[in-house]
């Protein structure tokens, strides 16, 4: 039997990866990212205030990389982001791509957990990304 339906093969990958990343009990994450603000001088002096913004993406999935045991290393964590979540946020927020989204962000909050990203990559398929996987590390709280 064959799928004769009219459906644009190309969004196929990222309608698999959202279903996928749902059933295996997908959630939501909360990136902080700064504001845009224009270009002026007076931002760079630091004479006008940064901004920040609360930006939900779902559906996501959390894992805990295997460990490496070194003293004094945190565990490491691996999110996995669906592509279409990540779009629509680039869309709302009149980003050129999901590299400027992850680049102004400051900080990832899963389940109430702050984590920081430390690397990006993305899964293509038919020239399409369909997944973003961020490696996290814990925020830790510094002492004042």
């Amino acid at each position: 039997m064959s799928d004769t339906a009219p459906r644009n093969p190309m969004g196929a990958p990222q309608m698999l990866a959202d279903a996928l990343l749902r059933s295996v009990a997908g959630t939501s994450a909360l990136l902080r990212v700064t504001g845009a603000n224009a270009e002026s001088s007076q931002l760079e002096v630091g004479l006008v205030a940064t901004t920040f913004a609360e930006v939900v993406v779902s559906p996501v999935v959390m894992r805990k990389l295997r460990p490496t045991w070194q003293e004094g290393n945190q565990p490491k964590w691996e999110l996995l982001i669906s592509a279409t979540g990540v779009e629509q946020q680039v869309n709302t927020l009149s980003l050129a791509s999901a590299q400027a989204l992850f680049a102004m962000t400051l900080a990832v909050t899963v389940a109430g957990q702050d984590y920081l990203i430390e690397s990006v990559s993305s899964n293509e398929a038919f020239g399409t990304v369909y997944l973003y996987r961020l490696l996290l590390r814990e925020a830790r709280q510094q002492a004042i």
